[in-house]
């Protein structure tokens, strides 16, 4: 009995499986390179912040004063509206699920924890990443195109030390105490949605709500929202210093670098969440 089967198929499944195969294996390595690359660019942050003194190369307080006022101060209004809109939300969905079961009060406890753990921290990491990582990324990238870089390192001045760091710890500072006004505009933006559905007072809504709250469930938010700010700072530099390919290089850059906060925001959130539940 005569196999009519083609004897080319096997091979090119085989070669297809090879090609994919070689293309996860860049992907990969090209992502623990990144992580490596992270992990030094953290640690040489840290080295010009803790003994950048005894080199002479300090890091310039008035130059993270500038960065607190970018990222954080100028971040306020578009920070307040999000919050505000997200308590307004949260407030709307937690009315109408609970009445299903006629516990409309509890709305306050669901509102709280998810707004000071979960919501707040996420809402502002991914603002920051979009408006203060991208501008990183496109600064850094442009600098290195037009040879600013090359010629910092001429003049003996690092530009980790000069650029990045300064960024770093002004993020570090302002992430979380932006955070911390995501929580007041959102909580209260909620109890302003509450009397008006409930008639539920501020005074009552905020003592049930400090009666929910304790200062755990308000560090781990802040914590999440530190491990963001570096992430963000980490990956917008990197993604800067590495650009090539001129104006499109430096739009790809800037893209990459706020999809990747993002992703890696979420990312940490959901295996911090994970931690802490199972510790």
């Amino acid at each position: 009995m005569t196999d009519n089967r083609d004897p080319i198929i096997p091979v090119r499944f085989i070669a297809f499986v090879g090609q994919r195969s070689i293309v996860a294996a860049r992907c990969i390595r090209s992502g623990v390179e990144e992580l490596g690359l992270g992990t030094t660019l953290f640690a040489e942050c840290l080295f010009w912040l803790g003994f950048g003194k005894y080199r002479h190369q300090t890091v310039r307080v008035p130059t993270i004063f500038e960065q607190m006022m970018e990222i954080g101060i100028f971040a306020i209004p578009i920070a307040t509206v999000l919050s505000f809109a997200i308590g307004i939300t949260l407030a709307m969905q937690g009315i109408a699920l609970l009445k299903t079961f006629g516990a409309e009060s509890q709305v306050v406890l669901a509102v709280a924890l998810s707004v000071v753990r979960e919501f707040s921290p996420l809402i502002m990491g991914i603002l920051v990443a979009g408006r203060s990582g991208s501008a990183l990324a496109a600064r850094l990238a442009t600098m290195n195109l037009s040879q600013e870089l090359d010629a910092l390192r001429s003049m003996s001045i690092n530009p980790v030390r000069f650029l990045v760091t300064p960024t770093l710890i002004a993020t570090l500072i302002m992430l979380p105490l932006l955070t911390f006004w995501s929580d007041i505009i959102t909580l209260a933006a909620s109890a302003l949605y509450t009397w008006n559905q409930l008639g539920m007072s501020f005074q009552a809504y905020g003592v049930t709500t400090l009666g929910i709250l304790n200062a755990n469930h308000i560090m781990h938010g802040l914590g999440k929202s530190a491990i963001f700010a570096v992430l963000i700072v980490i990956i917008a530099t990197l993604n800067g210093l590495f650009v090539s390919g001129g104006a499109e290089g430096v739009g790809r850059a800037t893209t990459r670098a706020v999809v990747l906060s993002i992703a890696a925001i979420i990312i940490t959130d959901m295996l911090f969440i994970l931690l802490v539940t199972q510790s």
